[in-house]
């Protein structure tokens, strides 16, 4: 259903400029034609062509990063069936891990950190993470680094990336490789439809201690929880070479806190902006308005559906605590080219 701007609460006290420069870097890489980390929906002709706009126009400042916007795009809300603008949406939040590390296996770090097996496109069925753990593929992939326990292991296949500190003080970056292509199963909400948890008190904390405390080992609890989710995920380890840049997100890019978001890849384009309007506790644990422009840089396989957004808040502890307080519904409207926009009119 297609809105006017001045619908979107919240819209002109926008900071345009900010989002823009975020949407700029979306822009270099559509016009550059560069390939994704994942492949996505491609842009088309309009989108291309509005990219190749924001490159070529000088936009300095708020004003004309909004006018960018509202010249070349459209507002639309996404419908859902059994939903109602304003809350059609599911958000989540998504953050990259700072955890320690080591290049080498000992008894504080013997979880590893899986390279993308040599063999990984040349079967039609692959393991599963509870046959890759058991080393099922040992002789196609390597450790690329060790981690603490599986439950961290878990955890950064789950958000996508992680910046890992080695002991003697360096940083690497793990870069998404690749995937097992099994369905992605979500234990927390196993474990809320269990009764393990409530959905009030499931958060990033509480999963990880209740994993911890049932255990590791073959045949606990634990363990057996994380062998639900059969996706398992490998990666690139990278020099860190600037902490200032976020995360390499699907589209290849680095990603910006609370500006970019994965969307699902195979219904939109990388790019394209989303107006989000909802309560969230992303300042801290208190309820506030969300409401921001925000680019579609990554993708995630549970995030499915039109109106599926997962928010990436940022690096380190502080991010995670915010990101993993986020499983709320919210309005979400898609900014679709204005020659695109005219024509389903």
């Amino acid at each position: 259903m297609p809105r006017s701007f001045d619908d979107l609460p919240g819209f002109s006290a926008e900071d345009h400029l900010a989002a823009f420069k975020v949407f700029v870097r979306s822009c270099e890489a559509i016009a550059a034609k560069a390939a994704p980390l994942r492949k996505g929906t491609i842009a088309s002709a309009a989108f291309e062509a509005i990219a190749h706009a924001a490159l070529r126009e000088d936009v300095t400042d708020a004003a004309q990063a909004r006018r960018f916007f509202e010249t070349h795009f459209r507002p639309f809300d996404i419908s859902v069936k059994g939903q109602v603008p304003g809350s059609n949406g599911f958000l989540t939040g998504y953050y990259e891990p700072l955890v320690e590390g080591s290049l080498t296996r000992s008894r504080d770090f013997a979880a590893p950190i899986l390279a993308r097996p040599d063999n990984l496109e040349s079967l039609k069925l692959y393991p599963s993470r509870a046959e890759i753990e058991a080393g099922s593929i040992g002789s196609h992939t390597r450790p690329v680094v060790w981690l603490r326990d599986f439950v961290e292991v878990f955890l950064i296949q789950v958000q996508g990336s992680a910046r890992i500190r080695l002991m003697d003080g360096r940083v690497k970056r793990l870069v998404y490789a690749g995937r097992n292509g099994l369905p992605y199963t979500s234990i927390g909400r196993s474990l809320i439809d269990s009764g393990e948890i409530t959905e009030a008190d499931m958060s990033l904390a509480a999963l990880k201690q209740w994993i911890r405390a049932h255990g590791q080992n073959p045949g606990e609890a634990g363990l057996t929880l994380m062998h639900r989710n059969q996706s398992y995920v490998f990666f690139d380890l990278d020099a860190d070479t600037d902490p200032q840049l976020g995360p390499t997100g699907g589209q290849a890019i680095g990603l910006t806190a609370l500006r970019s978001i994965a969307i699902d890849r195979t219904i939109w384009p990388y790019g394209l902006p989303f107006w989000i309007d909802a309560d969230l506790p992303w300042h801290s644990a208190a309820i506030s308005a969300f409401r921001r422009l925000m680019i579609a840089q990554d993708t995630g396989s549970a995030i499915v559906g039109p109106a599926r957004v997962d928010i990436f808040f940022g690096s380190g502890d502080d991010a995670g605590a915010r990101a993993g307080d986020i499983r709320h519904a919210g309005g979400v409207t898609v900014l679709l080219p204005a020659v695109e926009g005219r024509t389903g009119e």
